[in-house]
């Protein structure tokens, strides 16, 4: 099985975390720019790119299972128009949250779970199937509580330190919210929340102002 990877470097290290021992029959390659050659020889793809190069999802082949990071998007948007010949599956491709036992998948088609499990045995990951929605679950959620200690600090309720001790300490989390969001990336938080606001109209998704000018600026916590 050859797999390509295609993401920054980050996430390539992360990758490499998860997944740090090639098979006899397994062989990665790394790419932070696709390159058509070595796109059409990988058997399967992790495109952590492919969200914001949705273009080139219709270059993909029909012998190709390709792993979308689709964190931010929903696959059946995705692939809405284009003429897709792959086998399409999401995960869950944030900083972090890919290098964690269970890997956090969606599928764009049902049927396609044979397929997956046989990767995923052969990779010797553990999976959990979520719904195809933008913001997947486990994003989704984090994100909502990283939001939420946002507004906290921002009405001067308790500092950084308390908001994070309070929340390990209470809820045994293992991390507090703003040691969360340094490490997942001040920019991806703010990317999830939006699109899942943009995506459910809901008011919990609403960005803080202080998240935002967090964001803008390109300060962490």
């Amino acid at each position: 099985m050859q797999i390509l990877v295609l993401s920054g470097p980050e996430m390539a290290e992360e990758f490499k975390l998860k997944f740090p021992e090639e098979k006899g029959n397994i062989s990665y390659t790394f790419l932070h720019q696709p390159q058509n050659a070595q796109l059409q020889q990988a058997d399967v793809v992790f495109d952590f790119l492919l969200h914001e190069q949705p273009e080139r999802l219709s270059s993909y082949t029909s012998k190709q299972v390709v792993f979308c990071n689709a964190v931010t998007l929903q696959l059946a948007a995705l692939a809405k128009g284009v003429d897709l010949a792959c086998t399409l599956i999401g995960f869950n491709g944030l900083p972090t949250l890919f290098n964690r036992p269970v890997l956090e998948i969606s599928l764009f088609q049902k049927q396609d779970e044979a397929q997956l499990r046989e990767i995923c045995d052969t990779l010797g990951t553990d999976y959990l199937l979520v719904e195809d929605r933008v913001g997947m679950v486990t994003p989704r959620m984090v994100c909502m509580i990283i939001n939420e200690a946002c507004y906290t600090l921002q009405e001067q309720t308790a500092s950084i330190t308390d908001i994070d001790q309070g929340m390990k300490l209470g809820t045994n989390y293992p991390k507090g919210p703003f040691e969360w969001a340094n490490l997942i990336g001040i920019a991806n938080v703010y990317q999830v929340l939006q699109a899942v606001y943009e995506d459910t109209k809901e008011e919990r998704y609403k960005i803080c102002p202080m998240l935002k000018t967090k964001y803008l600026k390109e300060e962490s916590f």
